[in-house]
């Protein structure tokens, strides 16, 4: 082999290594990406099923319940659209309470149940987590096109 041929197949090598190198990054940074989801995208079925993703919403009012004996609790998160169930095993941050925007981290489960694994909440009155007011935004608009949509016109008659 010359000395023109062994520099061909170092600069191959090289390009297919930082290649390969590319592609393991990639997938390795796709699978760590938590995305956000509301509760209509979830119920829709658009959230990946047994995958970490973020979901959140205001807690509805009356639906914390507490597991006695235990650190579990139940309640209810909605966008103004839809409502879902999130279960969480652990100590809540202090500022969680109903009627609060929260973000809740975990896993939807194949028989739809959200186990989350960590919960956050707003650190003050003017705060929100922007993926939950941007969710809140977009159903609030989503009821508004619905409800314009059923509006009767005399024209249509």
């Amino acid at each position: 082999m010359n000395k023109r041929s062994k520099r061909k197949v170092l600069i191959f090598s090289i390009v297919f290594g930082v290649a390969i190198a590319a592609v393991l990054g990639l997938t390795a940074f796709e699978e760590n990406l938590l995305y956000f989801y509301s509760p209509a995208q979830v119920k829709a079925g658009e959230a990946p099923k047994e995958h970490t993703f973020r979901v959140g919403g205001l807690v509805v009012d009356g639906s914390i319940k507490r597991v006695p004996d235990s650190l579990q609790i139940n309640f209810d998160v909605t966008d103004n659209t839809e409502v879902m169930t999130i279960e969480y095993t652990g100590i809540l941050p202090d500022l969680f309470r109903e009627g609060q925007g929260i973000v809740a981290m975990g896993t939807l489960q194949a028989d739809g149940k959200f186990i989350a694994q960590e919960v956050l909440a707003k650190h003050d009155e003017k705060y929100m987590p922007p993926e939950v007011a941007a969710a809140l935004k977009t159903a609030e608009e989503a009821a508004k096109a619905k409800k314009s949509s059923k509006t009767i016109t005399l024209d249509s008659i």
